[in-house]
Parts: structure tokens; sequence; C-alpha cells
């Protein structure tokens, strides 16, 4: 068996690597070595001499060789260095020539990422988690990369599941992206009439801009003085006017759909923060006071039940849960009978600022 690659393959590679490279794999199951040139895809057919898998060792050995000058594969500092931006951008671009999964992921995950580098670690590693990865990046999402990333997740949502984690994850990356249009933002919101979780990064990250707000507000007759209240400053009259408007009736909706049947600890705690969140000004703990509470209580005592439910819900936040969650893994309906004693009353506080409570 030789420990040499065959002159043919040798000779091929090397006026392979003669050339301008961006990127380069492997493909294992046909046995050869694909490159992203500057004039488009070129492909070197291997002829392994011995195993296949050592054959394709002695293949990345000459790539990391030429690209890192280090015939080893990719040496485990440069994984430190890259996930903590410590390599500069053509360094980091060597590491896409080598054929190394574990060298694109460390590109994926560095801060140094441009959006061409982007280009060419998704030609090497297309895969849900490093779109993501990548898409985090604002000079990715602000370039070219962005929206071939951003509908490439649209797309392959629904291959997520149940996997809830991976669900929260992918629609906050894509509503920070900025980069989705309002068609894509409704498409995703839409998701969660069948998978809530859907609904708990929207409620964290855009409430006030929700793709489908409810198309009956709640007309007060205490409308105006909460009016002037918040023009005055009044954080809870602010909080209340925006729960009895459009997009917090919608948002309301949405969070009791999501406390009525959580699957996971993960989906219970991002909702407790947005919904806790939702109700604070920026800033707010949320075990102080609602800020103007006092004074919004003494100028509209008609609202002394609208009143308790805002501070009942501006104290909300994952905190509450964490007694229950670091006693028990439990998902699904256990989780959900052990958190009943949280949930049952905030959801009859969001049934009073829906006005359902006299049905």
């Amino acid at each position: 068996m030789s420990d040499a690659l065959a002159p043919e393959d040798q000779l091929r590679l090397e006026v392979l690597l003669a050339q301008e490279l961006k990127a380069v794999r492997l493909d294992e199951a046909n046995m050869s070595v694909i490159a992203l040139t500057a004039k488009g895809e070129a492909s070197v057919p291997l002829h392994p001499t011995g195993r296949p898998e050592k054959y394709l060792r002695l293949v990345q050995e000459l790539l990391s060789g030429h690209a890192l000058g280090s015939p080893g594969g990719y040496p485990v500092y440069l994984t430190r260095w890259t996930r903590h931006g410590q390599m500069e951008t053509d360094n980091l671009g060597k590491l896409l020539l080598i054929g190394e999964p574990e060298a694109v992921v460390a590109v994926v995950h560095s801060p140094a990422l441009t959006d061409e580098l982007a280009e060419y670690a998704w030609w090497a590693m297309p895969t849900i988690e490093n779109a993501r990865l990548m898409l985090r990046r604002e000079a990715v999402a602000r370039g070219r990369m962005g929206k071939v990333l951003a509908d490439f997740l649209v797309e392959h949502l629904p291959f997520l599941q149940d996997d809830h984690p991976a669900i929260l994850d992918t629609v906050a990356v894509l509503l920070n992206s900025g980069v989705l249009d309002a068609e894509q933002r409704a498409l995703i919101w839409r998701r969660g009439k069948r998978t809530n979780t859907y609904y708990v990064p929207f409620l964290a990250l855009m409430p006030n801009d929700l793709p489908e707000p409810d198309a009956r507000p709640r007309h007060h007759p205490a409308a105006d003085a909460l009016a002037t209240l918040a023009g005055q400053g009044n954080a809870a009259a602010r909080s209340l006017l925006w729960a009895l408007s459009a997009q917090g009736q919608a948002a309301l909706a949405a969070a009791a759909e999501v406390l009525a049947r959580p699957e996971t600890q993960e989906v219970v705690n991002h909702l407790f923060n947005a919904l806790g969140a939702a109700f604070r000004p920026a800033g707010c703990a949320a075990d102080a006071p609602l800020p103007g509470l006092g004074a919004a209580r003494a100028a509209c005592p008609q609202l002394e039940a609208e009143w308790g439910a805002v501070e009942a819900l501006a104290r909300v936040g994952e905190a509450q849960l964490t007694p229950i969650f670091a006693r028990s893994s439990a998902i699904g309906s256990l989780m959900r009978r052990k958190i009943t004693p949280l949930v049952e009353p905030l959801l009859a506080h969001i049934r009073t600022l829906r006005g359902q409570n006299a049905a």
C-alpha cells in the first residue's frame, strides 16, 4: 500500500493549486476534489492507491501544505484564533482551501467574516447552522449573501420540525438580520398557527411591528386620558395603551397561545422574558416597580383591573421559572403541569387586557 498520491493525481492537483482558488471541498462519495476558482468550479477525480480514507488524508495534507504551510491539516490553535477574531481576513480565507469541514466552521464562526468569504464558505458547506451563524454578521446580512442565506433559511424552516431551540434561534436570526421582506415575515408568523414557538421571536424582537396586527383594537372610554398620560411620559400608561392597540392585542393573543401549550423550557423562558419586556420601559428591571403606575392608577381608577394586569405582566421574566426548571428537565405536558401555577394567572391577566374576562 502506497503512502503517496498517484502520479496523475499529484500532477492534476498541482495544476489546480496553481490557479486562483476561492474554496475547496472533498467529495468522498465520488472520490474527487472540487474547487471554486475565479473562473468557476473545477473538479479533479482521484485514483486511490490504497484505502480511500487514508488517500483522502494524503490529499488534505497536500492542500494544507499549499495553503497554510502545514501539511498536518487544520491546526488546533487556529480554531481558537478564528473563533476569537484573531486572524486577518487574508489568512482566514486560506482555511477554505484545505478541504477540512472544521476549518470551514471556524471561518463561519469568525467575527472577521466578510460577505465575500461568506460566499465561498457557503459554497464549501451549505448547512442550516452555517447559514444562521453567517447571517448574524452585519457585513454578511447587508451584503449580497444576506438575501441568499435568508431565503435558504426561510425555505428550510419546515425541516426543523420539532427542534424548538433551532426554531427560536433561526427565526430570531432572520428577524434581526433585517433582510426579510413583509411577505416572508408574514409567512413565518403564520407558521405559529401550527407550531406556536414561531411566535416567540416576534414577541421578543418586534412586538410593535407584528406582521398581522389584530383588526379589532380595544376602544376604551379612558383612551383619551391614557393618551394624555402617555404623552407626559408615563410608562405605565404607555404600556396599557400598547396592550389595547392592534399590535398589543395581537401580541397578547399570540402569547396566550404559547402559554397554553408551550413545548420546551427554552420556549417558556424566552416567552416570559419577551412578555415582561413588552410591558416595561427599557432598563427597568423585572423586580422594580413599574414607573408611573401610581400616578396612572390615581388618574384612571376605573382601570384598576387593567392596571393590575399591566403591573403583573411587567414583572414577568425567566427568573420566576428558575426554581421549577432547576429541579426538572421536563418538557411537553409534564412541564406544562409544573408551570400551571405561574401560567394560569398570566392567562387571566391577558384575558383582562383583551376584554375577555366578562365572557
